[in-house]
């Protein structure tokens, strides 16, 4: 079948009692595998292949069976009449009500001001992402979930569920941390004890589960790749219920994290590259998306990318990045592993210009035998860089490998690792690789040190094209994939070490600095003997520096006898010693936030409400008052503004250009909101959208919904003409009721 194609009888294969986690989809990719059940990658399936009757699907049928009667209110007592066209198919008919409390069991509620239940999402289609933030593959989910989410802004919720792999994962301020490094905008519950997990029988990582707005659960597709496939489902779910009048599309709005945190020069940084030759150093500023250029003293000297993201080429000021990671200097070309735009980038530092050397911009399928033209080939997240006699390494995480490219030609392709996710040693072609984070050359250019974030082991890859692949330290050829759990804190010696989940890699003569970044340290390891010790870092996250405390340092570089390293939870670059091991900030100098963008083009309102025309004088201001509408059972989000903003639909001079698009304030009085626009001098025409927006929450304040309207209204300006109101009211608002459309099951 195509990709993310769907037949009418395919839907069958998702329906009823049908529950559980498959290995693959349409497209399939690997998957990070969980200790808590076996896993093979590659199965293909033509829709969501679900395993039939699982302990999840017999407990939800259980839980079904005893639902009360009084939650059995049929579709028939929503709130939205249904169009009198014929009815669309149900696409899911033997899907089975999910039972109360299934959420339940979490440590916290992220992103969100309170707990939730799914009863309280009934309306809603409810993706539920089983995930854990150090999987590449969960990263790879994200941008697929963003897409289902403004697409289906008004239909679904997303709802995280924080299943973690590692211990530091339990903890709900890196958790809080990864929501903010990954900039997730729906609720994630902290699953650290895996209840929810276990509740849907989920498998591996990242595992999607679908719920439909009658409550009922439709089925769980595990995987990265999926798109197409959920795009689809989803559509066919608001199809279906909104004829059916199940279907809420008031979007709900969530407390996030974001709001709550202070702007701050730099944002997660995940790399860097001190140079002393050039008295330089370079940092990837990535959720900024740019590259800042400083003195070692901290001078800032340049900042390559305009903060956007995106992937223009161009100066310094035009050019965008998508989350870039690691560096790589040669001469006066600086090399970026763009990683989110899964490209490779060039700086040129004389002409001040950004240019794309490699990818399509599109993510690459994993496979042992990959090469091909620079930028007909996909890459898979590159994350890290090393640059050793002309040949340019990239350690690709998205399908563990590493690769290389010549500079000079037009070739890129698989160096080393056969595409599966583990830690062997071996031949180039059949040694595997777990995520491999950061990669750096000995002074020699013989041999790339790796650190395998996902197997928590440190590798060494001859530069040769020959020779064998092994293990510094940490464990490698345990069966099953079992290295992947092999972590901890262990000074050792070898394959006795543990570390867990290292990103970061610096090499200093016969030692080897590791970024141990989930258990916050720095560690050595002593080339002649080949131990691990601890050398910064108390273990807990910290910012005390007189402590040598860090908060998950990722990127590592040694220059003038000093590491730097990409503190990067803190939101800074520190400088240690290696001689007394003092430790210090690089502060650059002058570096500001950047400016956010802001876009004046009208957006496209299709149901805006058609607003008789109206004169006002010029170099007035126009007094707007709205009427705001609440359903009964609700009130106005008293810690929620309502906000209002206007957009000219074409060229205009009767409204000043800074009023334009920018979100304020309205005065609120009970149901009443209104604010002020000002009008120029200069007398005109045009069609003004104006949007305002507020919150209201059902009356226990557990969920809250969005209330957003829009109104064009065609404006005279004139110097004959009057002061004006604009009065402005909301239609109705219509909501499902948490108990309609539950039904029990069908026999």
């Amino acid at each position: 079948m195509a990709s993310g194609s769907l037949k009418n009888s395919d839907f069958d294969l998702l329906s009823g009692r049908l529950v559980g986690h498959v290995a693959a989809g349409l497209r399939q990719r690997s998957c990070c595998l969980s200790q808590h059940g076996g896993f093979r990658i590659g199965r293909t399936c033509l829709a969501l292949l679900l395993v039939t009757v699982t302990m999840v699907g017999a407990a939800i049928q259980n839980a079904a069976a005893v639902q009360s009667t009084d939650d059995s209110a049929t579709a028939e007592a929503a709130d939205t009449p249904k169009p009198s066209t014929s009815p669309p198919e149900n696409p899911f008919p033997r899907a089975v009500p999910v039972p109360e409390g299934i959420l339940d069991g979490g440590t916290e509620w992220l992103n969100t001001s309170h707990p939730i239940s799914l009863k309280e999402l009934r309306g809603k289609i409810v993706i539920l992402d089983f995930w854990t933030y150090c999987c590449i593959n969960c990263m790879h989910v994200l941008p697929d979930l963003k897409y289902l989410e403004e697409k289906y802004g008004r239909q679904l919720v997303v709802i995280g569920v924080h299943s973690a792999k590692f211990e530091n994962e339990k903890l709900s301020q890196n958790i809080r941390d990864a929501i903010l490094r990954y900039e997730i905008q729906h609720p994630v519950v902290n699953d650290s004890e895996m209840l929810i997990w276990r509740k849907f029988g989920t498998r591996a990582w990242p595992t999607l589960a679908l719920v439909d707005p009658e409550g009922k659960y439709v089925g769980s597709q595990g995987g990265e790749g999926n798109r197409e496939l959920f795009d689809e489902v989803v559509g066919k779910l608001v199809e279906y219920h909104r004829w059916k009048g199940t279907l809420d599309e008031n979007p709900i709005v969530f407390g996030l994290e974001s709001a709550k945190v202070e702007p701050t020069p730099l944002r997660f940084p995940g790399k860097v590259l001190a140079d002393a030759s050039s008295d330089r150093v370079f940092v990837s500023d990535s959720n900024h998306n740019r590259i800042l250029i400083s003195s070692l003293a901290g001078e800032l000297q340049d900042v390559v990318g305009s903060g956007r993201i995106g992937r223009k080429d161009g100066s310094f000021a035009e050019a965008e990045f998508d989350h870039p990671q690691g560096l790589a200097l040669d001469g006066q070309k600086l090399y970026v592993a763009d990683t989110e735009n899964h490209l490779l980038r060039v700086i040129d530092l004389q002409s001040k210009t950004v240019s794309t050397l490699a990818g399509t911009g599109q993510q690459g399928r994993p496979g042992r035998d990959i090469a091909g033209a620079l930028l007909e080939t996909s890459l898979n997240s590159p994350w890290s860089l090393a640059h050793v006699n002309g040949t340019l390494f990239i350690a690709m995480a998205g399908p563990h490998q590493i690769w290389s490219h010549k500079i000079g030609t037009d070739q890129i392709g698989v160096y080393a690792g056969s595409g599966r996710e583990d830690v062997i040693n071996g031949s180039l072609s059949e040694c595997a690789f777990a995520q491999p984070s950061e990669i750096v050359a000995d002074a020699s250019g013989q041999f790339l040190y790796v650190v395998d974030s996902e197997g928590s082991a440190i590798r060494r890859v001859p530069t040769s094209g020959e020779g064998l692949v092994t293990t510094i330290a940490g464990t490698s050829e345990l069966p099953r994939g079992q290295s992947l759990f092999a972590f901890g804190d262990v000074d050792a010696v070898g394959s006795e070490a543990r570390f867990q989940h290292p990103l970061g890699i610096a090499v200093d003569g016969d030692k080897l600095y590791v970024a141990d970044s989930y258990n916050h340290k720095i560690k050595i390891i002593e080339g002649g003997s080949g131990k691990s010790v601890t050398w910064l870092g108390t273990g807990k996250p910290g910012k005390d520096l007189a402590a040598g405390q860090m908060s998950e340092p990722g990127g590592l570089s040694i220059s003038g006898g000093r590491l730097f390293i990409a503190d990067t939870n803190n939101h800074r670059i520190c400088v240690a010693d290696l001689n007394n091991k003092s430790v210090s900030e690089l502060v650059i100098a002058g570096l500001t936030v950047p400016s956010p963008v802001r876009s004046v083009a009208a957006p496209d309102e299709p149901n805006a409400i058609q607003v008789s025309p109206l004169s006002v004088k010029t170099g007035s201001l126009l007094d707007v008052n709205v009427s705001l509408t609440v359903p009964e059972g609700y009130k106005l989000n008293d810690l929620a503004p309502v906000t209002w903003e206007v957009f000219a639909e074409s060229d205009q001079a009767i409204v000043p250009a800074d009023a334009l698009a920018a979100r304020d304030e309205a005065t609120v009085n009970g149901s009443q909101a209104s604010f002020q626009l000002p009008m120029t001098a200069v007398a005109g025409e045009a069609t003004l959208l104006f949007r305002v927006s507020y919150g209201f929450c059902s009356e226990n304040s557990t969920v809250c919904r969005l209330a957003t309207a829009a109104w064009k209204v065609p404006i005279t300006v004139s110097d004959e003409a009057e002061g004006a109101k604009l009065s402005l009211t909301f239609p109705p608002l219509s909501l499902m009721r948490p108990e309609a459309g539950v039904e029990t099951p069908e026999q």
